[in-house]
């Protein structure tokens, strides 16, 4: 009995200790014995792995510590998902409901906005006077926030504006007010250009002085309006790009606070105490010239990914700030009867618009039970060795977006190019144009735009000092011109249908938003002949429409599709989202792009990409990303450590430490470099952790190759699940 208690007080000490360690890794105390650990060599896993940590290690360690983020809290893992693989695994609809039960949070922040009610106000007014001034809107983001922004520009702001063209008589009525360039006048951003929306550049996300390239390339000055966005908090081109706009006004010593923060604004979702202690957070947080806008709903569905909840009530929000201002600046000079033409039935205030998230998550998780069938189809595509195509319009951004992310997010194979002879990417996406540059400008509603050339020419090396590998980061950005564009083909194209037509097995994805849901009774619309294509090769098909319709009216319709049976091989979600005072069509975007992360997520965790509510296969391209990589190995080799069934077997073992994890990645990096062609199928963090992991079992060093060899016949996930009941 005495030795029980023993245990099980040693266990809760062990626990506790975990705790601590995991919660507080920037304490003051915690990074002085992670430094001495690494410098010296006095733990006893280094010395048990046999190897020295490399000086990149050591100069991460302790001189990069600006950029160990894993205190933040959209880093963190989310109590109502911590067991998603699992359940994922095990229920399928239970895992959506358990996705989709992280987006309340939205609904909760949405309901206490009451400190950011002024700063709202202010970038209401500050684009509503812009469209009446002739200034521009600049709205510029990183990662997820970043395609975000282009989405306002191309898939909100331009077909608005170029609709109210077509209505002659209430563009006549306006355009005086807000002139013909209208449509250039509000332009979304992020790192690297256009290309970044297909072929993300997040090594260089860090460097500084794309703020000023960017601003520079638009030819935005003092006066204009400055939205930036950055999930984290941290983000340096963003951080530089709002920092760059504030000096142009600072430069002609023409700085008033007050005007700049009806300018300026600076949008963010992480709680500000944790982003005060990194020096370039905190020049933005204290700087009184810019208005600050914090969004935070907490951790991720997914941890780390904020893809998921930080932009989708980024998207809302800002979405419907847009539409606010465009609806205030057109009541100035339009008739409550022109209005309703346009979709603005009503005069809403911007509280009243964000009481839809509400209704629009009610009605996506109304859709669970069909939205299972759709992520048990796609899955099993993979699984069989075959690939998926989807195909949409005017929910191409939103569709392209989340197969770029799942590369990012899940590192699978991005968007092939023309050049790939085989197949990588597990998805295409294409749209209803016959041509590669009819696609793009499909896709973002003007010509395809990258960095200027000559900008980028100009800017030294040095200045490029966010990556890894700065001159890596440089030859990059070198890269971000226009003729990038050539190698991607989005189009319905006798190309694409001849080099990756569908085959027997193969997924099609049609993806519609109202009215397109009509297209399917056409006979000549190319919806139509995309979904009959599949059927006829033998492929299945799903069929996804965000209407304000009637779901009876569009079964119906589907019923006539010669062979589509979702029934049997095929799937159906109709999703009734009313575009009512929405003319910008924000309400059915925000759908689908919840409906797009919850299935695209559970297919990768069904692929084996997620372990827990964490991805473990991490791209190592920036200096946040190893930080990332570096907890995640921390944690899942700690979690191990502190069971029952462990201490049982191999006895109470010193928790791994930071820098001791971030050693051993470092080594996992540098051979994966050296084999990379060679070997696939393992990822950094999993080698590191099954090499800790087995060495510590063992008691002896266990070598890459030898634990390469686990990571590829088990994986990662079934190892952790199995290594306590292994025999020594």
């Amino acid at each position: 009995m005495d030795k029980k208690r023993i245990l099980v007080s040693t266990l809760f000490f062990l626990f506790i200790l975990h705790i601590m360690h995991a919660s507080f890794p920037l304490n003051g105390w915690t990074s002085q014995q992670e430094r001495q650990s690494v410098t010296e060599e006095k733990t006893t896993l280094l010395r048990l792995l046999d190897f020295i940590p490399s000086s990149e290690s050591i100069d991460y360690v302790q001189n990069k510590v600006q950029f160990q983020l894993h205190t933040l809290l959209t880093e963190q893992r989310h109590p109502k998902t911590w067991n998603l693989s699992d359940r994922i695994e095990k229920d399928l609809e239970a895992g959506l409901q358990m996705l989709l039960s992280a987006d309340e949070d939205i609904v909760s922040r949405l309901g206490s906005l009451e400190r950011e009610k002024d700063a709202l106000e202010q970038v209401v007014q500050a684009i509503e006077e812009a469209v009446l001034s002739g200034q521009k809107i600049f709205i510029f983001g990183s990662g997820s926030s970043g395609r975000f922004a282009k989405q306002i520009e191309s898939s909100f702001w331009r077909p608005f504006w170029k609709g109210m063209k077509e209505r002659k008589k209430i563009w006549s009525k306006i355009s005086p007010a807000v002139g013909n360039s209208i449509e250039e006048r509000l332009i979304g951003e992020m790192p690297g250009g256009d290309q970044a929306l297909i072929r993300p550049m997040e090594a260089t996300e860090d460097a500084p002085v794309l703020g000023r390239l960017h601003l520079q390339d638009h030819g935005i000055i003092r006066g204009d309006v400055v939205i930036c966005i950055t999930e984290s908090g941290e983000t340096s081109s963003v951080i530089s790009t709002i920092l760059t706009a504030l000096d142009q006004w600072k430069g002609k010593n023409l700085y008033d606070r007050k005007k700049t923060k009806k300018k300026l604004f600076f949008v963010y979702n992480n709680p500000d105490e944790t982003l005060l202690p990194f020096e370039r957070s905190r020049k933005v947080l204290e700087e009184p010239g810019i208005s600050k806008i914090n969004l935070t709903t907490g951790p991720q569905a997914i941890a780390g990914s904020t893809r998921m909840q930080a932009a989708t009530i980024n998207a809302f929000v800002l979405g419907h700030v847009v539409q606010t201002a465009v609806d205030r600046a057109l009541r100035r000079f339009l008739t409550k009867k022109e209005m309703t033409k346009l979709g603005f039935q009503d005069s809403l205030t911007l509280e009243e618009r964000l009481e839809d998230f509400t209704t629009i998550l009610k009605h996506v998780k109304k859709k669970i039970p069909v939205i299972t069938n759709w992520t048990l189809l796609e899955a099993k595509t993979y699984s069989e060795g075959h690939y998926s195509t989807y195909l949409a319009y005017k929910g191409l951004m939103a569709v392209l977006t989340d197969s770029t992310e799942r590369a990012t997010t899940f590192r699978v194979s991005p968007l092939d190019t023309i050049k790939e002879q085989k197949r990588k990417c597990w998805a295409q996406v294409w749209t209803t144009e016959a041509s590669l540059k009819d696609a793009w400008k499909s896709l973002l509603g003007r010509p395809f735009r990258g960095l200027s050339s000559i900008s980028v020419e100009k800017t030294p090396a040095d200045e490029i000092n966010g990556s890894r590998l700065p001159q890596g980061a440089l030859e990059n950005l070198k890269r971000s011109g226009s003729d990038i564009q050539f190698l991607y083909d989005l189009s319905f194209s006798d190309f694409n249908l001849q080099t990756r037509g569908p085959q027997e097995g193969d997924l099609g994805a049609l993806v519609a938003i109202s009215p397109e849901e009509f297209q399917v009774e056409d006979k000549k619309s190319d919806f139509l002949k995309f979904i009959t294509l599949f059927l006829e090769k033998g492929a299945r098909t799903s069929l996804l429409f965000i209407t304000g319709d009637s779901e009876k009216k569009i079964a119906k319709m589907t019923d006539r599709i010669p062979g589509f049976d979702p029934e049997e091989q095929d799937v159906l979600v109709i999703v009734p989202i009313d575009s009512k005072n929405d003319p910008l069509g924000v309400n059915q975007c925000i759908a689908l792009k919840i409906i797009l992360n919850a299935h695209s997520t559970a297919v990768m965790a069904r692929m084996g990409r997620v372990i827990g509510n964490t991805t473990v296969d991490v791209n190592l391209h920036s200096l946040k990303n190893i930080d990332r990589a570096t907890y995640l190995v921390q944690s899942l080799v700690n979690d191990i450590l502190i069971r029952p069934q462990w201490v049982r077997l191999y006895g109470i073992q010193k928790p791994t430490s930071y820098g001791e994890a971030n050693a051993v990645l470092y080594e996992a990096l540098s051979f994966m470099e050296d084999k990379r062609g060679r070997i696939d199928g393992a990822a950094e963090v999993a080698l590191s952790v099954v090499r800790i992991l087995e060495s510590l079992r063992l008691k002896k060093s266990l070598s890459h190759e030898e634990a390469m060899k686990i990571v590829q016949g088990k994986g990662l996930r079934h190892y952790l699940r199995d290594v306590t009941n292994q025999a020594e």
